[in-house]
């Protein structure tokens, strides 16, 4: 059975994943924010590895998130789940960056060149890439004025261009992006018309599955199946400059 690290695992899509991924037999790392927000999972049992904490909306405590996992083992696979979406401002964290930017784009890099190497990397965007522009010169949202859509739209461009990266970048690892859909948890609120179970399904195959078609890098998924996305994300020289670009801004290399 396999080891999984799934970030943001104290509910919505993240819960659902590793509660799924234990009933199967498998070890799980579980992620909280918080020592708060880690007393919310007492309740879960099973094949528990453990349970990782820190906020990924700091450079710092992302970095331990990496440690706290290293010394556990590694994972043979992580579920980069964890993102945020309602930000009426830029609201800096503080090293100075947009919340949006550092939870779902720089928290899921620095992680990647942190951590062990796994076999096999899940990054959750959204269809909702495909509105986004590819310039990067602001990129941190220092210039422009804040719009939460558009930056939302730009993270998740960022991330799926991060999942096609590493599949160039790493060859010995499986990385896939995947477009849950819009499901009705606490980010995508109670009115959305998706379907909870067929948006957590994908990621947990991927990180498991013996079917060859999971253990395709590179590629983007919508319940399992796959969807051609911007054609940003698989522009060789746009990925260069993003990982370029994530290594400036965090200090960390991709490696």
């Amino acid at each position: 059975m396999s080891c999984i690290f799934v970030t943001g695992s104290t509910d919505g899509l993240g819960r659902a994943a590793a509660e799924t991924l234990m009933d199967a037999g498998h070890r799980v790392i579980l992620h909280a924010r918080s020592k708060e927000r880690a007393a919310v999972l007492a309740s879960i049992t099973g094949n528990l590895a453990d349970i990782v904490i820190g906020d990924l909306s700091s450079a710092g405590q992302t970095r331990s998130i990496a440690d706290q996992v290293n010394a556990i083992g590694g994972a043979d696979a992580v579920i980069h789940n964890a993102g945020v979406y309602h930000q009426a401002s830029r609201n800096p964290t503080s090293e100075g960056h947009p919340t949006m930017l550092a939870v779902n784009v720089l928290a899921p890099y620095i992680l990647t060149a942190l951590i062990g190497r796994p076999t096999r990397l899940i990054y959750l965007s959204s269809g909702m890439h495909r509105n986004a522009g590819t310039s990067l010169d602001d990129i941190d949202w220092k210039r422009r004025a804040w719009s939460p859509v558009t930056a939302y739209s730009e993270s998740k461009l960022h991330v799926a261009t991060l999942a096609a990266a590493v599949a160039r970048y790493q060859p010995g690892v499986v990385s896939s992006a995947v477009d849950p859909g819009w499901v009705p948890t606490k980010m995508g609120g109670a009115g959305a018309p998706g379907d909870l179970e067929d948006g957590h399904r994908t990621q947990v195959w991927l990180s498991v599955s013996d079917d060859a078609r999971a253990k395709v890098s590179g590629q983007y998924w919508y319940h399992r199946q796959l969807q051609p996305p911007s054609a940003a994300v698989g522009d060789v020289g746009y990925q260069d400059r993003l990982i370029m670009r994530l290594a400036e801004i965090t200090g960390v290399s991709l490696g």
